[in-house]
């Protein structure tokens, strides 16, 4: 499937994404600067995407398959304080045969604070190899775009 025109991810807004999440910011998040540590940024994002992909009422992955990362960049803009909350934008990017590249933002009180692209790989838990996407799961990321 072709990639689609949307808002440039370094410049999106929470209403650019398809799925919105959010996260409650815990005092262990922070580091000894005062701010969330920056490792905790990819856990963030972490909540977004398991909504997705992991939801018990639309299960996407086949059954004896997982969905498994292969690459992450993570552009951080500005800090995350606590106390508060961050909302996660995801959308999708581009849907292959056996993968999903999804595109995600953090913010908190309206300022995008990182941005990430994802591709993540629809694999057999047997063979270890890739799978193709179900044609429920092709659907399901086609209304993200």
């Amino acid at each position: 499937m072709q990639d689609v025109e949307t808002t440039p991810l370094a410049q999106a807004r929470i209403n650019d994404f398809a799925l919105h999440s959010y996260e409650k910011l815990r005092y262990a998040d922070t580091d000894r600067q005062g701010h969330v540590n920056n490792a905790v940024f990819a856990s963030i994002l972490e909540t977004g995407r398991v909504e997705l992909l992991y939801n018990p009422d639309r299960p996407l992955a086949d059954e004896q398959c997982s969905f498994v990362i292969a690459r992450l960049t993570l552009d951080l803009h500005a800090e995350i304080t606590w106390p508060g909350r961050v909302d996660i934008g995801t959308r999708a990017a581009r849907i292959g045969r056996s993968s999903i590249t999804l595109e995600q933002a953090l913010f908190q009180n309206g300022q995008r604070a990182a941005t990430a692209s994802t591709v993540i790989v629809h694999v057999s838990n047997t063979t270890r190899r890739s799978q193709a996407l179900s044609a429920i799961a092709r659907q399901t990321f086609a209304s993200l775009l």
